[in-house]
C-alpha cells in the first residue's frame, strides 16, 4: 500500500503549471482549454487577467493519462499559432525553482 508521502509525490508528479502571456485577443482561453481537453488533461485551478492589453494566465493542470512531452509539443504549436508565449513545467520543477 502506498504511503501518504508517496501518494502526494505521485499527485505532484502528475501535475503541471502552464503559463500564457501575450497580447489579448478572443479565443486564447478556449484554445488552451481545448488542447488540454483533447488530451484528457484537467484544469485544477486557473487565474487570468489582462494588464493594459497584455493577457496573462496561469493554470494548474492534472495530466491524468496525457503524455507530458506530447502535450508540451501541442502547446508549443498552439503558442505559435496564437502568437502568445505558452510555457509548461512539471509542478515539482516549478515549486523547486520558486520555493520560498
Amino acid at each position: 500500500m502506498a504511503t501518504s508521502e508517496q501518494q502526494t509525490t505521485e499527485a505532484v508528479e502528475s501535475r503541471a503549471i502552464i503559463t500564457v502571456l501575450g497580447s489579448d485577443r478572443p479565443g486564447i482561453v478556449a484554445a488552451v482549454a481545448g488542447a488540454l481537453s483533447e488530451r484528457e488533461a484537467n484544469i485544477l485551478d486557473i487565474s487570468q487577467t489582462i494588464l493594459q492589453g497584455t493577457f496573462t494566465m496561469t493554470m494548474l493542470v492534472e495530466l491524468g493519462s496525457a503524455d507530458f512531452s506530447e502535450l508540451k509539443g501541442a502547446l508549443d504549436a498552439l503558442s505559435e499559432s496564437l502568437g502568445v508565449q505558452i510555457t509548461m513545467q512539471r509542478e515539482e520543477v516549478f515549486r523547486y525553482m520558486y520555493r520560498l
